[in-house]
């Protein structure tokens, strides 16, 4: 709690006290004529004063600079027509209630603010580096790309790098969400913002401070609020027109009715009851703080959204768009099938390996990968790449070939009777000596938690899941199958993916939203062109944080169902408070037009309502 607002606090305790003496005063008082009005008008006005000198000035401070119709006119003109009207202990509750319900809101949202502020706490505040055998601390922008670095145990980590030295845990929480510590060795990358836990490192600096992960989340962050959603431009247009309107309205309570059934005062309380209902502070601060709570908790779970706006769009999404290669799967070859011939399985991953020993290709390097004997050198010879089939190499003075179906049928070597392969993938053919070895397929292997990912967006009201890739139809279509995958668009160039959702765009309902992930290397005009773009496993890479709506820190494909259901959930609760406070606005200030409420009434209508509002808003700060 700050000071102000424990300055406040006291100032409400005090007030109340001084009210409770005053109410008990008043009934022990029984003054003749006058001067019983007199006293207890001054009586009164101590706690009124006390509690409401502020909103006084306040409302008299805007009318003076032409802002007229906020809270602070609406209670003012409220409170002080009640004391006109020798409603002066009802005058006196009405404000100091009204700064209860302030200072409860006030207090809510300080509490969301700080749960945000607490989660960005990754602000490094120094490096170290060492100088003449000295650990030095020096500040984080001074260090350039290339200068090494020391984080001890405890530290936080100030500046993206390559781990040179040492061995230890990070606590990466503060970035991606996730509890579980990561270890760290020597060549691992280490990103800014994560809290060395036990061993000493030594980090060679990739980046400056100004392009670090660090300052990319946290100018993210701060920038969010500048994009509003379409509920919060709504709540600011109608902020504007209702509170004029409702001022007149209340004048006209007050004015037309005495005109035909007379008893003024009556009408002008009930007036003063209808302006106290009509304040719109339930709404101007509970759909804000909602959105900005949804942004906190989409935060803490290492998702950055970059405006509220598109926290509304993901809510309203119903076609999900995937790139393959990268964000569905690893973007890694990996052996998952051996069609051994005559031969075992491991001697054909070693003729293939032999085979594939001088090729850089990623296919070449899957093969080597799976074989887990060593190549001797000396055993080879004779090394020719066949263009567009694949490789001939002597080992052991035996001719090896290694490729596509087209190198064997070039060589008129016979597969008749060898078994076929059942996995869909880039499939390498062996021959040794003319005589056919076997088969080696190879795959892109799909990420962990892809398929409960997708699952999980399709329960959240995701009606169709598309997925775009260059690959041949058949892979294409083996991984659909495998993740649950309603549309394929398969073998297209990298300008087709745009054409692809210019097309998806175009067949969608009005009010629903495409959203596209990739994996923010490659996809950059893609990610710009959709409803919603999301980057996945993006931080570092300046390209998709530039062109992504949405990034999510780590590579964890279950974060984009987490950050939809955040969505869904922000939105809810902006509808829920907007019917909410609208309806019981409404029915009050009826019932108080027609004499049925009274202030207390009108007061839970205004702070109350508000309060529950604010209460409501925080739970989106829950993930």
């Amino acid at each position: 709690m700050s000071k102000k607002q424990k300055k406040m606090l006291i100032r409400i305790i005090v007030a109340l006290v001084v009210f409770i003496a005053c109410e008990i005063a008043e009934k022990l008082i029984h003054l003749n004529g006058v001067w019983d009005t007199v006293v207890k008008a001054a009586m009164f006005a101590v706690p009124y004063l006390m509690a409401g000198y502020d909103v006084l000035l306040k409302a008299i401070k805007n009318i003076s600079k032409g802002h007229v119709f906020d809270e602070n006119f609406l209670m003012a003109v409220a409170t002080v027509g009640a004391y006109g009207t020798g409603e002066f202990g009802e005058a006196a509750a009405v404000m100091l209630f009204y700064q209860v319900g302030e200072w409860f809101q006030k207090y809510a949202v300080n509490r969301s603010r700080a749960s945000i502020t607490d989660l960005m706490n990754i602000m490094p505040e120094y490096a170290n580096i060492e100088k003449d055998g000295q650990i030095v601390q020096v500040e984080p922008e001074t260090v350039a790309i290339g200068d090494i670095i020391i984080v001890q145990p405890g530290e936080k980590v100030p500046l993206d790098g390559t781990v040179i030295e040492g061995e230890t845990f990070v606590d990466t929480a503060a970035l991606t969400g996730e509890s579980v510590p990561r270890k760290l060795s020597v060549g691992d990358e280490v990103l800014s913002g994560v809290i060395n836990q036990n061993g000493v490192i030594r980090v060679k600096v990739s980046k400056e401070f100004d392009d670090s992960t660090v300052s990319k989340i946290l100018e993210l962050v701060e920038n969010a609020s500048t994009r509003k959603a379409q509920y919060e431009q709504f709540i600011t247009r109608f902020a504007k027109y209702y509170t004029p309107v409702v001022c007149f309205l209340a004048l006209a309570v007050a004015i037309i009715p005495p005109i035909f059934v007379g008893e003024f005062g009556k009408w002008f309380h009930r007036a003063l009851i209808f302006l106290v209902v009509s304040c719109p502070c339930a709404l101007v601060i509970s759909i804000p703080l909602s959105f900005f709570s949804g942004i906190g908790g989409a935060s803490k779970a290492g998702i950055l959204v970059k405006g509220s706006n598109y926290l509304e769009l993901l809510g309203k999404a119903k076609i999900a768009v995937f790139d393959k290669t990268g964000t569905l799967t690893k973007g890694v070859f990996k052996v998952v099938e051996t069609c051994a011939n005559g031969i075992s399985e491991d001697d054909l991953l070693e003729l293939a390996a032999y085979g594939e020993y001088y090729s850089n290709h990623p296919i070449a390097a899957s093969i080597k990968a799976a074989y887990k004997g060593t190549v001797q050198i000396d055993r080879l010879d004779g090394y020719e790449e066949i263009s567009g089939m694949g490789i001939k190499v002597l080992k052991d003075g035996k001719e090896v070939l290694v490729g596509n179906k087209k190198l064997l049928d070039s060589r008129k070597i016979s597969m008749a009777g060898a078994k076929q392969p059942s996995k869909v993938g880039t499939v390498l053919f062996v021959a040794e000596n003319g005589a056919y070895k076997g088969c080696i397929t190879i795959a892109d292997e799909i990420k962990d938690g892809v398929k409960d990912a997708i699952a999980s967006i399709k329960k959240c009201g995701i009606d169709n899941v598309v997925m775009l890739t260059g690959d041949k139809k058949e892979v294409a279509d083996s991984v659909a199958k495998e993740l649950g995958i309603d549309t394929v668009c398969a073998e297209l160039m990298p300008g087709d993916k745009v054409d692809k959702v210019e097309q998806l765009l175009r067949e969608k309902d009005e009010d629903s939203t495409l959203i596209f992930t990739g994996d923010g290397i490659n996809d950059a005009p893609v990610l710009m062109r959709a409803d919603v773009g999301i980057a996945m496993g993006a931080m570092g890479q300046d390209a998709a944080i530039e062109a992504a709506d949405i990034v999510l820190i780590d590579d964890d494909p279950g974060k984009i169902a987490v950050a939809y259901a955040i969505a869904r959930k922000t939105v809810r609760i902006v509808q829920q408070n907007i019917v909410f406070a609208l309806a019981v606005k409404i029915i009050v200030m009826v019932l108080g037009a027609l004499g049925f409420a009274n202030m207390w009434a009108a007061v839970f209508a205004d702070v109350g309502v508000a309060f529950l509002a604010i209460i409501n808003a925080t739970r989106a700060l829950k993930p």
